[in-house]
């Protein structure tokens, strides 16, 4: 038997970093603890310590390209595709180590994580990972030669970096046909909620209501057009997606159908997973009714992966983020890159090229003549849910789905559950918008033409992905002819020949004239934030050029026309002889030709042709330059409808034979039922339907009086930023931590963030911050979810995508009440929705939604607290029976301190 071997740790200091001081423990064991600009002078690049989370650490202490022994790069190299909290504490957790206490502590634990996952991977002697190691370690990883040693007794594997000859082939499997129509009965559900929930699970009435309400939608439809419709509103408790689950568990096994439960945020697609394992206990089982889908964009694609392993051999330094990729496809359960095992802060160390990168995001798929087909994540995906029981997708997709008939698979789904319908609107708005803009136009050019004058590049031009599928010299004259149209659209560097008022072509001569007259109409002189200008009546000098993009526009799309016909007709005239991979291919090229280029072309030309009539009353045109820090960013004509829930019902739900809308906000609380119901009937499309929907409202089961505070704050200035910071510090400090700090704008956040800081780091809490800290959303609300006293400063971001249950989460503080900015979309829909009011419902809505992030479980407690005067008939936002108190910010801290210190 083989000895294991002697790890070899590497001899270098320990760091840990808090907000405003840090601990670096010396490999000679001497302590240095201080102010971060006293440590940061201490750290040189020829002794790299070990850390956890190299680019946010480099952050807080102003070091530029920061590195050393990052124990989340080990953690994802010997434990792919598992999650981990990225913060020593998490590692702590992770590993089941001592959770340390503080900075000092945290600092310790780094050797010792170190050193169980070099025994771990040395445990697993698997020659396959020593093959994607040794390239790694060439490139120069920090833990190439500890992690080679762990490994030295074992002999390399053949695939190296080339994993994806590990991954199983798709078996083919023939289609189903339609779906039965068997009702579900309200029995029926009840009976499968009860099965789901087991014999000890806890009993709740509500939840067995809301399922028989839900089971209505899963009746056979009635009339063309007119699909069962139910509206569910259940409060936090009730257990909704159990509840639409049974019903809907019902009809798929009767029916042989698939259902698709719809969310807006991928946390929630999260959840969904989790409860499926109730009605899939055996994992092989679930893996074959139960599907997780997303656009392919959010999938890692096998021939990025490949090229870059190519790269790779002529860069070794890049092999480091190829190997970390490659362990985690090995290990991954769909490829999914945006949720599920992908670690989230990942993209953080690595980079966003090196692994969200990874993604077809640019439409450049070349579908069955791609090596990888048959193995890909994208069709994997795509077959699994054509014969699932049960769809988990987000609302995007089913939009897509739906307008594009069928999107990758051809199916459009009939029966339909939307979680988190509060959403659908403003899902529909970003669904059915149109953006006429330099970035648009830039990546619809490198859609065409692939990387120009790049070597570096992975982009793949169309002639590319279809040549081979066109089999006569006029389909090739035709294809050359839309390749030279493509060169009118906005090239690389637009951006920067805009500011110099040096265009190149129509299109860019276009947005440099619309760029000045969003400059010429504002009347602010701050032109540091985004900015924008009706576009009717357009300047003297724009319309001339409008009509010249508008004309290269027709010159790109006709070409295009005609391919998507030949190839049409390549399907009908050589049905009898075509390979089946060839018809793939032809399918896909059709649908990506429509989705990728005649589409979008189409409503731009009709946007263009808008600027010489009078402004329509279905649609808002507007020009706009967006800002991020003074620079630029793109600059365009935006379309978007007066009201999307018209597309939605025309596109989406006349298609669908049963639809569930649920959300625990849908409804506002005018105290009028019947008007509150037939405001957000509006708001879903159902007046476009002509359908009467079936209304059901169960009211949570927790006991928000006695499990909550509302205050609202009147002695605090809005406008004197140092009043707004002591507001928050006093009522963090108050509340011990566990509070989420809710902000209108980004520089109020970053204000207040600047003036606590010191103060929460003295009382041992956690200041985590939106737009401060360099971590996605995703990963700050991890940790905060992690750190039972943290606190988090964020936007609505934060506030729509939080799930924390218990003491994690005990108070949240807006800085102000949030109204609706006043943007010219917003006006267009204030005066088409009723006016004050619209704004006063979305402002309601608003807060009911944030409060609800308060409670998530019976025993839970917590205080919402506004620092800012709030109108009388905001307080219908919050549950019945509770108090909505106007106090001084003294009172309030006491408040806070007393509710939730004493629990």
């Amino acid at each position: 038997m083989t000895a294991a071997p002697a790890l070899l740790l590497p001899d270098a200091p320990l760091l840990a970093v808090g907000l405003r001081r840090a601990v670096l423990i010396t490999a000679d064991g001497e302590i240095e603890d201080g102010p971060l600009p006293q440590i940061a002078k201490l750290l040189t690049p020829d002794d790299p310590p070990y850390l956890c989370h190299a680019p946010a650490l480099g952050k807080r202490l102003e070091i530029p390209g920061f590195w050393g022994y990052d124990l989340l790069e080990l953690f994802a190299f010997v434990r792919p595709a598992q999650f981990c909290v990225p913060t020593p504490r998490g590692l702590a957790q992770a590993l089941d180590l001592p959770a340390p206490k503080d900075l000092m502590a945290e600092a310790l634990i780094l050797r010792d994580a170190a050193s169980l996952l070099l025994a771990e991977l040395a445990d697993a002697r698997d020659p396959e990972t020593l093959a994607i190691l040794q390239p790694m370690a060439a490139g120069g990883w920090s833990w190439g030669r500890a992690a080679e040693r762990a490994l030295a007794s074992v002999t390399p594997g053949r695939r190296g970096l080339a994993v994806w000859r590990a991954l199983p082939e798709i078996p083919d499997q023939p289609a189903d046909g339609p779906p039965g129509q068997q009702p579900v009965h309200a029995q029926e559900a009840r009976w499968q909620l009860a099965s789901l929930l087991g014999g000890s699970a806890e009993s709740r009435p509500s939840q067995a209501d809301y399922a028989s309400a839900t089971a209505l939608a899963f009746a056979p439809r009635q009339t063309e057009g007119q699909p069962n419709i139910v509206l569910a509103e259940a409060g936090t408790g009730v257990g909704k997606t159990l509840g639409y689950l049974a019903p809907a568990s019902v009809w798929a096994r009767k029916n042989s159908g698939t259902v698709w439960v719809s969310t807006y945020t991928r946390n929630l697609q999260h959840q969904i997973d989790q409860e499926l394992d109730r009605l899939y206990p055996d994992p092989v089982d679930k893996a074959l009714k139960a599907v997780v889908r997303k656009g392919r964009e959010n999938y890692l694609c096998l021939l990025n992966l490949e090229e870059n392993t190519q790269i790779a051999s002529t860069r070794p330094a890049e092999a480091v983020g190829v190997g970390l990729m490659a362990r985690w496809v090995l290990a991954t359960r769909d490829g999914d890159l945006t949720g599920g095992d992908f670690p989230g802060w990942l993209p953080e160390l690595l980079g966003r090229a090196r692994t969200l990168g990874l993604a077809d995001r640019r439409g450049e798929c070349i579908f069955a003549a791609c090596h990888h087909f048959n193995r890909c994540f994208v069709e994997r995906s795509v077959r699994r849910a054509k014969r699932a029981e049960i769809v988990v997708a987000n609302h995007a997709l089913v939009m897509v789905q739906s307008a594009l008939g069928g999107g990758d698979d051809g199916a459009v789904p009939s029966r339909l559950i939307f979680d988190e319908g509060h959403h659908l609107f403003d899902a529909a708005d970003s669904a059915f918008s149109a953006h006429l803009s330099g970035f648009e136009g830039q990546e619809m050019r490198r859609w065409l033409l692939g990387a120009e004058g790049s070597a570096r590049s992975r982009a793949r031009g169309l002639r590319r992905r279809i040549e081979e599928l066109l089999t006569d010299e006029g389909m090739l004259n035709t294809l050359a002819q839309l390749l030279r149209a493509a060169h009118a659209l906005p090239g690389d560097g637009w951006q920067n020949r805009l500011m110099d008022e040096a265009p190149h072509g129509p299109i860019e001569t276009f947005l440099a004239a619309l760029r000045r007259q969003v400059l010429a109409r504002q009347t602010e002189k701050d032109y540091g934030y985004s900015l924008e200008a009706e576009a009717n009546p357009a300047n003297d000098d724009l319309l001339p050029l409008a009509d010249d993009a508008r004309s290269a526009l027709i010159a790109l799309r006709e070409p295009g026309l005609t391919l998507k016909k030949r190839l049409a007709d390549r399907l009908v005239d050589e049905a009898g002889e075509m390979e089946s991979d060839v018809r793939l291919r032809c399918e896909a090229a059709i649908r990506t030709l429509d989705r990728r280029l005649i589409l979008p072309v189409a409503g731009w030309i009709s946007m263009l042709e808008a600027l010489r009539e009078e402004p329509s009353a279905e649609f808002v045109d507007w020009f706009g330059i967006d800002r991020q820090d003074g620079q630029d960013t793109d600059v365009g004509m935006h379309r978007h409808w007066r009201d999307p829930s018209k597309p939605f019902a025309r596109t989406v739900a006349e298609g669908a034979h049963g639809i569930v809308v649920t959300s625990a906000t849908l409804t506002d609380a005018t105290g009028d039922p019947d008007a509150d119901w037939k405001a957000a009937e509006r708001r879903l499309g159902l007046p476009w339907l002509d359908v009467a929907a079936t209304r059901a409202q169960l009211p949570s089961p927790y006991d928000y009086a006695a499990q909550t505070r509302v205050l609202v704050v009147t002695d605090v200035r809005r406008d004197e930023i140092d009043q707004v910071a002591s507001a928050y510090r006093a009522l963090f400090l108050a509340a011990g931590g566990g509070a989420l700090g809710l902000f209108t704008a980004i520089s109020r956040l970053r204000a207040v963030h600047a003036r606590i800081a010191d103060a929460l780091e003295d009382a041992d809490i956690p200041l985590l911050a939106q737009h401060i800290d360099g971590m996605e959303t995703a990963s700050l609300i991890d940790i905060f979810r992690a750190e039972e006293n943290a606190c988090l400063l964020g936007t609505d971001a934060v506030r729509d995508g939080v799930d924390v249950p218990g003491r994690s989460l005990r108070l949240i503080v807006f800085d102000r009440i949030p109204w609706p900015r006043p943007d010219i979309l917003h006006k267009a829909r204030r005066d088409a929705f009723g006016g004050w009011n619209w704004d006063r419902r979305l402002v309601r809505l608003k807060l009911k939604q944030a409060f609800g992030r308060l409670i998530r479980r019976a025993d839970d407690t917590g205080v919402f607290v506004l620092l800012e005067p709030m109108p009388s008939d905001f307080r219908s936002a919050f549950p019945p029976g509770v108090e909505v108190r106007r106090v001084g910010l003294a009172e309030a801290v006491r408040e806070v301190g007393g509710f939730l210190g004493g629990r």
